[in-house]
């Protein structure tokens, strides 16, 4: 072979070398770009997504400014934007009973309507209530409250009590919250919390839902006809929501969450976050 031969095979190699590297490289970007394109779609997905959670967090907040001596209760209202859509639902916290914060009976009641028999429910109750520390360290004898914390820290803690059953911590944490009172607002208290009072008949419970369901009906006048369970009732500022949000983006996905909000007068944010959990769908 010619030196001239040789040249020419060297330069054909290296021309194929070229090729197959060129084409390595595309094929390498065009994998790359395709990944890159996948990773912007889903952060795209998920700040539409946390868009629509927070504008119903918004309106959520808004609805509850403005609501004035309107119940919060089960209140929905939809936020559409460019993006989706939001739905959000509305409770009052004051109409729950505080674990932290009911006195002994309710607390007992309360865990008579979820099913636990008298004895293991004093029992419990009694030991929901030494879960409290004093607001006062210097007065260990005046009022106690749980130290601040979420509904699930409280329902985890309540569940370690001896003799507290699986069945019945959850028929209770519909029920129950952190962000209450000593009482419990008659305007916003749904069924199950009314049936839980000390001293209620079934009957009165339908009386009273039907009372609240009048135009006319007002705290006073529903109060008198729980009178046995009146000491425990109490109409208060609706300030803390349950907010449940379920938003739909305009591609189809669909995200939830649970949060509770708070909104103060003269406070330097409009509304606050006190808890924000995001809700797996099946």
């Amino acid at each position: 072979m010619s030196g001239d031969d040789r040249r020419r095979g060297v330069v054909l190699v290296t021309v194929l070398w070229s090729v197959v590297l060129l084409s390595a490289l595309a094929m390498a970007a065009s994998v790359t770009f395709r990944s890159f394109a996948g990773v912007m779609g889903v952060d795209r997905d998920r700040v539409q997504r946390d868009a629509l959670l927070t504008a119903g967090l918004e309106a959520s907040a808004g609805v509850m400014q403005a609501s004035g001596d309107t119940p919060l209760r089960d209140i929905e209202i939809t936020v559409a934007l460019s993006t989706g859509t939001v739905r959000s639902r509305l409770n009052d916290e004051g109409g729950r009973i505080d674990i932290g914060k009911a006195p002994l009976a309710v607390l007992a009641s309360l865990l008579r309507s979820v099913g636990a028999p008298p004895g293991a429910a004093d029992s419990i109750a009694r030991a929901i209530i030494d879960l409290r520390v004093p607001i006062n360290p210097s007065r260990p004898n005046a009022d106690r409250r749980l130290p601040p914390t979420t509904l699930e820290q409280v329902l985890a803690d309540v569940g370690r009590i001896p003799g507290m059953r699986a069945q019945w911590l959850a028929a209770m944490a519909p029920l129950t919250t952190v962000y209450g009172s000593e009482t419990v607002n008659p305007l916003t208290a749904p069924r199950g919390v009314i049936a839980a009072l000390p001293g209620i008949d079934p009957r009165n419970v339908e009386l009273f839902l039907a009372e609240r369901r009048s135009s006319s009906a007002d705290a006073d006048r529903l109060i008198r006809v729980l009178a046995s369970a009146q000491q425990f009732l109490a109409a208060k500022p609706q300030r803390v929501a349950a907010v449940e949000l379920t938003a739909a983006l305009a591609e189809g996905q669909v995200a939830a969450a649970r949060a509770v909000i708070v909104v103060l007068r003269q406070d330097s944010e409009p509304y606050r976050v006190l808890t924000f959990t995001p809700v797996l769908l099946q």
